[in-house]
């Protein structure tokens, strides 16, 4: 059985998200005694729903709780799984479509949260992490990932290079993006099982994790513009991997 650790969520999204897809990982839910309001009660209804706990308290505990952050007077302490899933454990058999992302040295637990989302939204299966160059799941990657977190695996791997060669062994293909790509994303024609590659805003993927990578491409921006988000970028590639082309 898996080890359990205890972490705290807050605002009304993040945790009425996890409360609609994981239930059972939440343990209990703080809310302000102040909010009475229908959003309120309807996060209250579900709760009860789901047999949750729910402590009603004052602002000042919840500011002690997670100082520092716009909680919207909810906060909620959750179950995460201490044992962390492996590549083997979501690869579908070929020849079945696949998309994959795979953030190399993003630390910013925002970017993480956004890929997150995004990942989930365009139906990719996990979102892959090295482990000594990321962040893991943090309350500020639950909160920007509005639920997503709790969905869509996060899998963090020893060596990158060699889980993408594991990918490639399984039918992938591994496509990264590098501003100096003279392949733009629009033209590319995404194969079936793709694996998305995306580095760190300003420096980029790592030398090794790029020579792995059977393609390159780029995203088509003005010249006033060096780079984007590497948020922003995920949600671009991924809108234009799934996008039915004529």
């Amino acid at each position: 059985m898996s080890d359990r650790v205890n972490s705290l969520i807050f605002g009304f999204h993040a945790v009425f998200a996890r409360v609609r897809h994981g239930p059972k990982s939440v343990s209990e839910v703080f809310l302000d005694k102040k909010r009475r309001d229908a959003r309120i009660r309807k996060l209250e209804e579900r709760l009860n729903e789901s047999n949750i706990k729910v402590s009603r308290c004052d602002t000042e505990r919840l500011n002690t709780m997670v100082p520092g952050v716009s909680h919207q007077g909810v906060v909620a302490s959750i179950k995460l799984d201490d044992n962390v899933s492996k590549i083997e454990d979501i690869i579908v058999p070929a020849p079945e479509s696949q998309l994959l992302v795979v953030l190399d040295g993003v630390t910013d637990p925002r970017n993480l949260g956004a890929t997150m989302r995004s990942a989930c939204a365009f139906g990719a299966s996990a979102v892959i992490v090295p482990k000594d160059r990321s962040v893991g799941i943090t309350d500020v990657v639950e909160k920007v990932a509005s639920g997503a977190a709790g969905i869509i695996p996060l899998i963090t791997v020893t060596n990158l290079a060699r889980s993408l060669r594991l990918l490639k062994d399984a039918d992938f293909w591994v496509v990264g993006t590098d501003g100096e790509s003279n392949q733009s994303i629009r033209e590319f024609d995404f194969p079936s099982r793709t694996v998305l590659v995306f580095g760190a805003e300003g420096d980029g993927a790592r030398r090794l994790t790029k020579e792995t990578c059977d393609h390159l491409v780029s995203i088509p921006i003005e010249d006033v513009i060096e780079s984007l988000n590497v948020g922003v970028s995920v949600g671009i590639c991924l809108y234009e991997a799934t996008r039915i082309k004529p």
